[in-house]
């Protein structure tokens, strides 16, 4: 069963220099969980930040903190980003060699597991997991940027894993990450998407319009 929307703004698209303020504004702006893409240059063509920045910056919101890990090996790093105040952990199947073996870890952490879903991945490859997953992530751009514009085929994929998840008839967040603007939003929530990530449509217009743009995008 489809779940409200919310909003997980990506810090990514933040300004870097304040990213403590810009944290507290999102969270006064009413974000529901602060998204963190983790990037290594080598499983994406971009490096973002790792465990020490993000337990800098744990301390400024009680938001939950929504960590999509774009590296690999990615066993590895698990339990510092754990430590470092990761409330969800978002993996890819691609980024190690069992990726069922990763969600066991995760979860015997004691945080939510997550899959993401690249836009070439096919949805048949969460049907011996789902059950432990917590959050089913769909990739509708290719990752790696900001700034990209929405794959419309993603629409497909979202709702035929929409139709997976109510099957289950257990609590998995679906999350859509790539091109989120006002008017990708409303067609990603009437596919089945509950949770979605924005960065550039977030913090458009500078910080006096946050809240503003994240309840545009909820449809409010």
């Amino acid at each position: 069963m489809q779940k409200p929307t919310r909003i997980a703004p990506s810090i990514l698209a933040a300004d870097f220099s304040q990213l403590g303020k810009e944290i507290q504004r999102l969270d006064q702006a009413g974000a529901d969980l602060i998204h963190v893409d983790i990037m290594d240059g080598h499983f994406v063509p971009n490096i973002s930040f790792g465990p020490a920045i993000t337990k800098s910056v744990r301390s400024v919101t009680k938001k939950p903190f929504d960590v999509h890990l774009m590296i690999s090996p990615v066993d590895l790093y698990i339990e510092a980003f754990v430590e470092a105040g990761a409330d969800i952990i978002t993996i890819h199947p691609e980024a190690g060699p069992h990726f069922h073996r990763t969600i066991q870890l995760i979860k015997s952490l004691g945080v939510k597991a997550g899959l993401a879903l690249n836009p070439g991945t096919p949805i048949e490859i969460v049907d011996h997991v789902i059950e432990d997953l917590d959050l089913l992530l769909v990739m509708s751009v290719n990752p790696g940027f900001g700034g990209q514009s929405f794959i419309p085929g993603a629409l497909d994929k979202i709702s035929a894993l929409r139709q997976k998840i109510d099957t289950t008839g257990k609590d998995i967040d679906l999350e859509v990450d790539g091109g989120i603007n006002f008017e990708t939003a409303p067609k990603a929530i009437a596919a089945g998407a509950d949770l979605l990530v924005a960065g550039t449509a977030t913090f458009k217009g500078g910080p006096d319009h946050y809240a503003a743009n994240i309840l545009k995008m909820k449809g409010q």
